[in-house]
């Protein structure tokens, strides 16, 4: 079966998304441990340290998924793009998991994505739901699985004239 251009880079982009996204809940809430739960939002060098292991358990889940989908699908995904895609979901992860515990915060020292949470007018909703801080938090980590997948799959070849 012949392929048009583009099409394989899609079903790789396709799966990649698949793979990071159905592990996502797994990295994100029964791999991490509680302890490192409810330290890595804290300033200093023990937030920091304890959301850089959740960040490390939660890649090497979504690092294990790809493999496996990567293997099982013989997709023959690139190891230097499948390690940039990861990369950027595990920075982008971080990002956000320093914000926990601060999302109600609407003070010049809250984390850079809190402070533009509230700037994008949603201090109300930021400071009136509790549950406003955790779901920005995942509509985040998604739109950029969304990104890595794509960066795992790589560009789509130029048209040939």
């Amino acid at each position: 079966m012949s392929t048009q251009p583009g099409q394989h880079h899609a079903v790789q982009a396709a799966v990649a998304y698949a793979a990071l996204v159905t592990t996502h809940e797994v990295g994100d809430y029964i791999i991490q441990r509680d302890a490192d739960a409810k330290a890595k939002g804290k300033h200093g060098p023990a937030g920091a340290a304890a959301c850089a292991r959740h960040v490390g358990s939660y890649i090497a889940v979504q690092t294990l998924a790809l493999y496996a989908a990567d293997r099982y699908l013989r997709l023959g995904l690139s190891k230097r793009r499948a390690a940039a895609g990861l990369a950027l979901s595990a920075v982008t992860h971080y990002v956000a998991d320093r914000c926990a515990g601060h999302w109600a915060d609407d003070s010049e020292g809250a984390p850079l994505l809190v402070r533009a949470a509230h700037a994008a007018g949603k201090t109300g909703w930021l400071q009136g739901d509790p549950t406003a801080g955790p779901l920005i938090d995942q509509a985040w980590h998604k739109g950029w699985i969304g990104a890595a997948a794509l960066v795992v799959a790589g560009p789509v070849p130029p048209r040939r004239r």
